[in-house]
């Protein structure tokens, strides 16, 4: 079965269970996970669990 170009019925965060993030350099929130996060408005690792 392709997929390409259109969703397949996963839902990411349910299955992932993504946490809460902030920024220290830009104070954005966001969800992330692994263990490297970044942050998605200025790509800087200085995060911390919200």
């Amino acid at each position: 079965m392709c997929s390409v170009g259109d969703a397949f019925g996963v839902d990411v965060e349910e299955t992932l269970n993504p946490k809460e993030y902030t920024c220290k350099d830009c104070k954005n929130n966001f969800k992330g996970i692994g263990k490297n996060v970044l942050c998605p408005a200025c790509r800087s690792s200085n995060v911390e669990l919200a």
